[in-house]
């Protein structure tokens, strides 16, 4: 299914609601990190924006220093009621939900990613070790960046993802990053869960 997310493993977005599935990603299935549970963000409050939400602008790249990603940004979209991710061939991209918010726009944008490719790590593998305060850099094509701060990272069962609280905050502008976690059992599946990093705006430059 090329670079459709049931060839790969990250967010699946259908009309009616929001929910995450995954694939197989090939013979190269070794398990990432799992969050820290300190990392948290369960039963938060919103929080408190004191920057002032950005233009819409298409993000181009994205970057945290901390877990080494500098990942161009590509745009999907949905396709039959599934959100495409970039194609498996080319495993360092990373995907932005295009019909939902910029970064930095009112609203909760997403960023997708594979965990892993064919023949090894991919863009998000290390997604999971994030921990709450560090940085988030997300370039955009008005020349501007917004830059979030991690509120926490969780691992979901696909089969119990949280929909509304991680798809339906609109206080503010906030970023998910999410990709694929927890044991590879294969199949349709590929990996038993979600990692979902929750992260706010703090400064645009």
């Amino acid at each position: 299914m090329g670079g459709r997310l049931l060839a790969g493993c990250a967010a699946l977005l259908v009309l009616t609601g929001v929910w995450t599935a995954g694939a197989g990603l090939g013979s190269w299935a070794s398990a990432p990190a799992a969050p820290d549970p300190a990392s948290a963000v369960r039963a938060r409050p919103a929080p408190l924006f004191s920057v002032a939400p950005m233009r819409r602008a298409n993000p181009t790249r994205v970057r945290i220093a901390t877990i080494g990603v500098n990942a161009p940004l590509v745009t999907v979209g949905l396709d039959k009621g599934e959100v495409g991710v970039p194609s498996l061939d080319k495993p360092t991209l990373a995907g932005w939900y295009r019909p939902g918010p910029a970064p930095g726009e009112v609203g909760p944008a997403v960023l997708v990613g594979h965990v892993s490719g064919r023949k090894g790590p991919a863009v998000f593998y290390r997604l999971g070790e994030l921990r709450p305060g560090a940085l988030i850099e997300v370039s955009r094509t008005d020349d501007t960046v917004a830059v979030f701060r991690v509120d926490g990272v969780e691992q979901f069962p696909k089969g119990r993802f949280p929909t509304a609280r991680v798809f339906g905050e609109y206080t503010g502008p906030t970023l998910r990053l999410i990709t694929c976690g927890g044991s590879f059992v294969g199949g349709n599946l590929g990996y038993a869960d979600n990692i979902v990093v929750f992260a706010s705006l703090v400064k645009s430059r």
